[in-house]
Formats: C-alpha cells, sequence, structure tokens
C-alpha cells in the first residue's frame, strides 16, 4: 500500500508541470488572449493599489485646488472642479469596470437559460422565446438606452441603475447564440446515449450539454461586459449617467463641457480616454482570443 501511495506522488508531480507547460505554450500561440489577460491584470493591479492607497473623497468635487497640471503631487493632475484625477481615475475605472460586469453577469445569465429552455424543451415557449429575440435584435439599442436613460430622474441614477439599463437589452444576442448551440448539441450521440440511459432532463443540461458550452459562455459574457461597459460610457458621455460619479465617460463629459481642450487642460480628458481605450480593448483581445475555444473552424491543436 505504501508503494502504491509513494508510486501516484510523483506521477501527480509530473503533471501538474505537464499542466502548466500545455497552458504556458497556449498563451504563447494566442498573442491576442495574451495581451488581453496582461492589460486586464495591469488596470486591476492600478485599481486596487489606488483604492489602498487614496482617499475617495478626493475623487468628488470640491476636494483640491482646481485646475492643476500634473505634479508629483497630482499625477494626473486635477479638474475644474477640484477633483484629483488620478483619485477620481482609480474610482471611475472601477464603476465603470463594475456597470461592464453586472450587466454582462445578467445579460448572459438571462441569455442562457432562455437559450436553453426555447433550444431544449422548444413548443410554445420556443416559438415566443426565439420571436421576441428576433424581433429586438434588430431595433437600435443605443436609443433605446438613451430614451430610457433620459426618463429616469437624473437624482435616482446609480451605478446599478445605469447597469440595470444596459442589460436590459443585453440577452437577445446571448438567447440566440445558446439556442442555436443547444438545438445542435442535444442531439449528438453522447446526448441521446445519457438520454436511453434514463438520465433526466435537468442531468444532460447540466452534466452532458453545459460543460461543452462553456467556451461559448464565457466568450459571450466577455462580450457582453464589451458592451456593458462601452454602454456606460456613451451614456454618461451624453450627460445620462450619476453626474455626482467620477465614472469616466462622466470625466470626459465634463471635460468637453467645460472646454478642457481649448483652455489647455489637456490632462482633464487624456488619461479617462486612455483608460477606456484600454479597457475596452483588452477586453476585445480578449474575446478575440477565447474565439479559439468557441469557434472549431479556428482551433488549433497541440
Amino acid at each position: 500500500m505504501t508503494t502504491l501511495v509513494e508510486s501516484q506522488a510523483p506521477v501527480q508531480e509530473r503533471y501538474q508541470p505537464r499542466r502548466l507547460r500545455l497552458f504556458t505554450r497556449y498563451l504563447r500561440r494566442n498573442p491576442s488572449l495574451t495581451v488581453g489577460l496582461i492589460l486586464v491584470l495591469g488596470l486591476t493591479i492600478f485599481t486596487v493599489y489606488g483604492m489602498l492607497t487614496i482617499d475617495t473623497r478626493d475623487a468628488y468635487p470640491l476636494a483640491t485646488m482646481p485646475k492643476q497640471a500634473p505634479s508629483a503631487e497630482y499625477p494626473f493632475g486635477t479638474d475644474f472642479f477640484g477633483r484629483d484625477l488620478f483619485a477620481a481615475m482609480v474610482l471611475g475605472t472601477w464603476q465603470t469596470a463594475l456597470i461592464g460586469v453586472i450587466a454582462g453577469l445578467l445579460g448572459t445569465l438571462i441569455g442562457v437559460v432562455l437559450g436553453f429552455i426555447s433550444a431544449y424543451f422548444g413548443g410554445v415557449a420556443d416559438t415566443i422565446i426565439k420571436g421576441i429575440s428576433q424581433i429586438l435584435t434588430p431595433i437600435p439599442v443605443f436609443l433605446i438606452q438613451v430614451v430610457i436613460a433620459g426618463s429616469v430622474d437624473r437624482r435616482s441614477v446609480t451605478i446599478f441603475t445605469m447597469a440595470l439599463i444596459v442589460v436590459m437589452l443585453a440577452w437577445m444576442g446571448p438567447t440566440l447564440v445558446m439556442r442555436s448551440q443547444v438545438l445542435t448539441m442535444k442531439e449528438r450521440t453522447y446526448v441521446l446515449v445519457a438520454r436511453l440511459s434514463g438520465v433526466g432532463d435537468l442531468g444532460i443540461i447540466f452534466l452532458e450539454i453545459l460543460p461543452n458550452l462553456l467556451p461559448f459562455i464565457v466568450a459571450a459574457f466577455v462580450g457582453q461586459v464589451f458592451a456593458g461597459v462601452f454602454a456606460s460610457f456613451y451614456l454618461a458621455v451624453l450627460g445620462l449617467g450619476p453626474l455626482r460619479e467620477p465614472l469616466l465617460g462622466n470625466i470626459i463629459w465634463a471635460a468637453q463641457s467645460q472646454g478642457a481642450f481649448f483652455n489647455g487642460w489637456w490632462w482633464w480628458p487624456i488619461f479617462p480616454a486612455l483608460a477606456l481605450v484600454l479597457i475596452l480593448g483588452s477586453l476585445a483581445l480578449i474575446n478575440m482570443g477565447l474565439d479559439e475555444f468557441a469557434n472549431p473552424r479556428v482551433r488549433r491543436t497541440e
């Protein structure tokens, strides 16, 4: 018995480095995913470090001397309203990412549930879900979000309100994608074998179909986070976000409304615009990298 345990330990020790080597090798041949993950890691470190070192009150008006250029005391300068832009950037990056993650989670979750119900059970539910999704998909999401955000009392708009506004129209795409994938997978041989073996519907969904759809679900989630971040940006730039919160879009909107470039306050819109480009760029690169998992046509083998 002792000999058997001792012989299994080296096997496990060899197996773990092999998995690590395969993962690092995969990252080397998938530069989009690698660069995207590095950018997300860098933004996460910036946000975590900033939240541990800043006073969040400096991210709001009348906290510092206004219109100060970048310096040792204010690395990103201050704006017209007396906000420390470094503190505002840290808090704004966190808030903008939070809106995207909430919208992405809810949109993907609703899409997965509706897609499974529609494709697996069919019938009237399939007709209703597919019909509503196909009717709403061609409608310009931007216009509807602007109308909804503009009709909400500005004093009651919060980070979570914006996330809910975004997610109201974020579930149609994942629903149609999940529906099409489940329709093909539920006719696969392993699903038919499981059904003949007496496995129930829930067992087939959670044990047979869902694990094989994880790459599609992850890719859909990243895409929805991208859409949520972008939606929070353009709604805030239009002045439809929570005005007091230092969202990246709010900072750019305030800089535009005060004519920052014309007055020589170039640092005010530059840094939030750069942060937004990094966030959206990292998500786009990760989504491109995950396409290898979700799309068998471009999948490569070792």
